[in-house]
């Protein structure tokens, strides 16, 4: 084994430039390999870095929590014996007809134009098969995941692509979004090799031509606005369809007051570990804050206008397993959502792919180039060869698994802690592992009282 072997591509290594490197040559913390090329390539192009994907930096997360399992002062359920429950219902506020749900693990709304078709249809048969619902993305409804999506949620963007009242009408739940977790205070953006005939069919534009989503919708300027665009929205479903909010996580108790003012059935949190198909790299790493940092945030201005579990909150941003979704119930939310995630589970960024992975220039986990449409896997392209290669049918039978899987870890880890139900867990059953988490989560350090910013050390 050479010095050179314990280096990788996540560290910034270049294998081309081995020959170059010498013992004792000290790389900069602040301009290491990465910042360098991030440079170079922005003085010889130009412009700034599109990807997708998430954020990639290290932020405190749900690994920095851990749960308190039952033994002496509590008892836990026995797994084979013992219920642990995991239904959930959302839009009970006003809505007539709320969206029942078996498990609190949604899908978040990807379009057709970020995915593919048959990606899409994918989405919509595992959602379906564990009892969960699906989100449309920008864009309007694709019929194929409309028919294979027994609970579909219908979004409404600043763009207003695709938008018509019928599909309102068909969809299931309504969902406003006002921002995301990759980009929040910024629009969304599709690229013009991803704009197909179909897709351009669709959003009623020109094919082959980027598009750029404004960062605000064209007709409010103000919660006031929102609550009159609800209120529009309610007339036209007969005040059937759960209205969602979504907002990207920045100003979280104040946005989500307002949200409740003007009239949410349901907020969804996105934090800064949120995906995206598209959007600039300075807004994924440099804009918002952690999904850990919102919850209690948002969970803290529910309770004060008593409305918590009155209007439910569902969170996302790096939503990964059981584990994460059990942590998020713990904190106060009453789902979650995942996105990322759900594309992994699809097949994204799969070992098998990697010779096309290359061929493209990147390697099996590391592919982030979304916005290309290059996708060797179908996932994130409108290529129809491409899309093709992707059997929608398989990709529902490993989400569904990827759901059933993530279930049972957190059932697992709520009847370790006594629970009979999910949404039984509490901040009381967990501790964190560093300072950051606890302030943030509002949770002790472990092996103390102490929340640091909310009492002394103890």
């Amino acid at each position: 084994m050479t010095e050179f072997d314990a280096l990788s591509k996540e560290d910034g290594f270049r294998p081309e430039l081995a020959g170059r490197w010498r013992p004792g040559l000290r790389e900069s913390a602040l301009f290491d390999r990465n910042a360098i090329h991030e440079i170079h390539r922005m003085a010889r192009e130009g412009i700034y870095d599109i990807r997708g994907f998430g954020a990639k930096r290290r932020v405190p997360h749900f690994d920095d929590l851990l749960f308190l399992g039952a033994s002496v002062s509590r008892y836990p359920l026995e797994g084979y014996r013992e219920k642990c429950a995991t239904d959930v219902t959302l839009g009970t506020r006003f809505a007539k007809e709320p969206i029942q749900l078996e498990i609190p693990i949604t899908i978040a709304g990807m379009s057709f134009g970020a995915l593919s078709a048959p990606a899409k249809e994918a989405l919509g048969r595992g959602a379906s098969a564990v009892g969960t619902s699906t989100t449309t993305g920008d864009g309007g409804m694709l019929p194929e995941e409309r028919d294979h999506s027994d609970k579909l949620v219908y979004q409404i963007l600043p763009s207003r692509y695709g938008m018509n009242p019928d599909d309102l009408r068909r969809a299931d739940a309504i969902e406003v979004v006002v921002g995301q977790g990759a980009k929040p205070g910024g629009g969304g953006m599709l690229l013009g090799q991803k704009i197909s005939d179909r897709v351009a069919e669709m959003r009623d534009l020109p094919k082959g031509v980027d598009q750029r989503s404004a960062c605000r919708h064209p007709d409010w300027t103000g919660p006031d606005d929102l609550e009159i665009k609800i209120g529009e929205l309610r007339e036209i479903t007969d005040w059937r369809k759960p209205v969602y909010v979504k907002i990207g996580a920045t100003r979280t108790y104040f946005d989500v007051a307002l949200a409740v003012k003007a009239g949410a059935d349901v907020i969804v949190l996105d934090g800064m570990e949120g995906g995206t198909a598209a959007s600039q790299d300075v807004f994924i790493e440099h804009v918002g804050i952690p999904i850990l940092a919102a919850i209690p945030e948002a969970v803290r201005s529910l309770q004060e206008l008593g409305m918590h579990r009155e209007v439910q909150l569902i969170v996302s941003g790096g939503i990964r397993s059981g584990a994460d979704a059990a942590k998020a119930l713990a904190l106060g939310a009453d789902a979650v959502s995942i996105g990322v995630a759900a594309v992994i589970a699809l097949g994204d960024n799969a070992p098998e792919f990697e010779q096309g992975y290359e061929e493209i220039g990147s390697s099996a986990g590391f592919y982030d180039d979304w916005h290309e449409g290059r996708d060797p896997v179908g996932i994130s392209t409108q290529d129809e060869e491409l899309a093709s290669r992707f059997d929608p049918e398989l990709g529902g039978r490993r989400l569904a698994n990827y759901l059933r899987a993530m279930t049972l870890e957190a059932q697992t880890l709520a009847r370790a802690c006594g629970k009979s139900h999910v949404h039984n867990l509490e901040p009381e059953d967990m501790v964190a592992l560093t300072f950051e988490a606890a302030a943030m989560a509002k949770v002790p350090v472990a092996g103390t009282s102490w929340v640091p910013g909310a009492d002394s050390p103890g």
